[in-house]
């Protein structure tokens, strides 16, 4: 028995294909490509017919098969330690911000700050094929440092400093950071200090720095309460509980990220407890929330997102062949007061 063709109706529909593209833009299958992966290499006239072409047709590029063909995927790789809350969010956006006005797309994965879970996810994004990846922090497993060398692709570490980069940096001291609040604080007149935050690398540079900081003042030994790491506003509320109730003797309090210190500004507010009359209280980051809650928070001010946009600049560099003229960029930090201290 014979098969009888398909209609129109019952038929799928054909993909639409470059050469569709080309056909109707009144260009070649050539310029189409370059409009795709080398968008500055055509003019702006043809490119915005182009574009304007593969959007009204539907065209959805294979970038896959262009890369295997040119080595190439346009693709970039940010691994963080979370997505819960904002502390990252600024680098990711200036990061995708200049990768995507350059053509490059940007895959994200979060490791729970797990040095183990960022091994998977490197082994992961190099399996597919990405041109570069954007690390945060320096502290890495041997393997992904082995997977890294491996994969000879362009690299850059963020949020930190070492003198032994994996390839690239765009980052801050953190432990000089820590050190600069301790001073802060000291001078403001604060003698009995804590720190709270979690037992992440960066957040352990920052206690470290602090504590060096009072020390060498000769103000007593700061309390170190831990809490998880990628902490929420209910962080801050029991951990200043915790201080209030357990250690009347603390004058001022740094927190490792402003989430946590406003959560801490907002159990004083409930219990009545004077801030700064009764503890001062300072964050990291300079993060949306910290001039917004009451009082305004003192903060150690990053630039996190210049953090992102100076690693896809470097990135970018490489792509295109050009020496990158500071492959570790020390974008640096300062004290913000407010009315928290």
């Amino acid at each position: 028995m014979k098969r009888k063709p398909e209609t129109s109706s019952t038929a799928q529909a054909r993909a639409i294909t470059k050469e569709d593209v080309a056909r109707a833009a009144g260009v070649s299958h050539i310029t189409v490509s370059r409009v795709i992966n080398t968008p500055e290499k055509v003019s702006p006239e043809t490119r915005t017919k182009v574009e304007s072409f593969i959007a009204s047709m539907g065209y959805i590029p294979n970038l896959l098969a262009g890369g295997l063909a040119s080595r190439r995927t346009r693709i970039v790789a940010a691994i963080v330690p979370t997505i819960s809350h904002s502390i990252f969010a600024e680098t990711v956006r200036g990061l995708s911000e200049e990768l995507s006005r350059h053509g490059y797309q940007l895959l994200l994965g979060q490791t729970g700050y797990s040095e183990d879970a960022e091994t998977a996810l490197v082994e992961a994004f190099i399996g597919r094929r990405v041109d570069g990846l954007v690390l945060t922090g320096v502290q890495h497993t041997a393997r992904t440092r082995q997977r890294l060398k491996a994969a000879g692709i362009p690299v850059v570490e963020t949020w930190d400093l070492t003198k032994r980069p994996i390839d690239m940096l765009a980052g801050f001291d953190n432990h000089d950071a820590g050190r600069a609040m301790g001073d802060y604080l000291y001078g403001k007149g604060y003698r009995r200090m804590a720190f709270v935050g979690g037992e992440d690398p960066r957040g352990m540079a920052r206690f470290a720095g602090m504590r060096e900081a009072l020390l060498a003042h000769g103000a007593a030994e700061p309390v170190h309460l831990k809490v998880p790491m990628g902490s929420f506003l209910h962080a801050g509320r029991e951990s200043v509980a915790r201080l209030l109730d357990h250690h009347a003797e603390v004058d001022a309090a740094f927190f490792s990220n402003d989430v946590i210190a406003a959560g801490a500004a907002m159990e004083c507010a409930r219990r009545g407890v004077a801030v700064p009359g009764r503890i001062a209280l300072a964050g990291f980051a300079n993060l949306e929330i910290a001039p917004e809650v009451l009082p305004a928070l003192t903060t150690v001010q990053i630039s996190a997102h210049q953090i992102g946009l100076t690693a896809a600049d470097m990135l970018l560099a490489r792509f295109s062949g050009r020496a990158v003229e500071q492959p570790v960029c020390d974008l640096g930090y300062s004290i913000l007061e407010r009315e928290s201290t």
